[in-house]
C-alpha cells in the first residue's frame, strides 16, 4: 500500500514537478534501487537510493524510452523530465500508468499470451541494442558454478543437474525480455484488460521464455501452459528450475556477485521451497 512521502523525497518531486498536485503524493512500497513517489494520474517519480543507482539512472531512462518507441501494445512509463542530480542521488519523473497488478497466483491466459507475444515479436532498434545487456552464457554460467559447492551438499548435484539441461538447450534468437514480469508490474484495468508494464530496469536482449518464467512464477505455471506453446513452457522451466529465474538477473551482468552471501541464502530458501 502507498505510504506518505518523507520531506526530503517530496522536495525531489517538487522540484522535478513544480505545477504537480504534491498534496496527493504517496510513496510507493520500496525497491531495492529506488524510492517511487507516486503522483496519481500525473506521474512516478523515481529517486535512486545510492550512488550506484543514481549513475545508473541515466541508461535506464534511456531503455524507457526505446521501449516506448518500440510500438508496443500497451503502454511504457516515459519519461517527463530529465534525469536531475540532487546531490549524492538522480532522479526522473515518468508517466503514470493506470491499473493495478494482480495477486500471486491470479492471471488470464488470454491476456498473457498477447503480452509475451508482444515482447517476443519487437522489432530490436539500434537504440535498444545501445542500451540493452546481453548475458553471456559463458560469464553467467561460470557464476553460478561458483555458486553451487556454496549452497546445502544435498541440493547441489541436483542444481547441476538442472543448471546442465539449462545450459543444454538450443540458442535461440534473443529479444526483448522485461526481466520482472509479474506482480505490480503488470497492470490491469478493472475489467481485466492489460494497461502497461512497468519497471524495465532489469531489461535484457535475452531469451523469451525468460519472461514466460517469470509470468508463471508469480501467476501459475497453468496460466503459462494456457498461454503460450509446449516449446516455451519447457523452456521456461528449463530457467527456472536450477535456482529459480527471479535470481538469474543478478548473474547476467556477467560481473561479480555484489553479496555472494546474500545470494546463496535466497537460492537456498528457494530451494527449500521446491521440497
Amino acid at each position: 500500500m502507498p505510504q506518505p512521502v518523507p520531506a526530503d523525497l517530496l522536495e525531489i518531486a517538487e522540484a522535478l514537478l513544480p505545477d504537480a498536485p504534491i498534496g496527493s503524493a504517496r510513496l510507493a512500497a520500496q525497491g531495492n534501487m529506488h524510492h517511487v513517489v507516486l503522483l496519481p494520474g500525473v506521474a512516478a517519480v523515481r529517486i535512486g537510493k545510492r550512488p550506484d543507482s543514481a549513475a545508473e539512472l541515466p541508461r535506464r531512462a534511456e531503455i524507457l524510452r526505446a521501449v516506448a518507441a518500440a510500438g508496443l501494445p500497451f503502454a511504457v512509463p516515459e519519461p517527463l523530465t530529465p534525469v536531475t542530480a540532487f546531490g549524492d542521488r538522480a532522479a526522473v519523473a515518468v508517466s503514470w500508468i493506470d491499473g493495478e497488478g494482480l495477486p500471486e497466483g491470479v492471471g488470464d491466459p488470454a491476456a498473457f499470451g498477447p503480452l509475451l507475444a508482444a515482447l517476443r515479436e519487437v522489432e530490436i532498434s539500434p537504440e535498444l541494442e545501445a542500451v540493452l545487456h546481453r548475458p553471456r552464457r559463458l560469464d553467467w554460467a561460470a557464476i553460478l558454478h561458483d555458486v553451487i559447492p556454496r549452497l546445502p551438499a544435498r541440493r547441489q548435484d541436483d542444481v547441476r543437474q538442472r543448471l546442465d539441461t539449462l545450459l543444454a538447450l538450443e540458442d535461440v534468437p534473443a529479444r526483448l525480455v522485461h526481466g520482472d514480469l509479474g506482480g505490480s508490474n503488470v497492470h490491469f484495468a478493472a475489467d481485466g484488460k492489460l494497461t502497461g508494464v512497468l519497471d524495465w530496469d532489469l531489461a535484457t536482449l535475452a531469451d523469451p521464455a525468460i519472461d514466460a518464467a517469470l509470468v508463471a512464477t508469480w501467476h501459475g505455471w497453468d496460466v503459462l501452459r494456457a498461454a503460450t506453446d509446449e516449446e516455451t513452457y519447457r523452456r521456461a522451466q528449463a530457467w527456472n528450475d536450477p535456482i529459480g529465474v527471479e535470481h538469474l538477473h543478478a548473474v547476467f551482468t556477467g560481473k561479480p556477485l555484489t553479496s555472494v552471501d546474500g545470494f546463496v541464502r535466497s537460492v537456498a530458501a528457494w530451494l527449500e521451497t521446491r521440497g
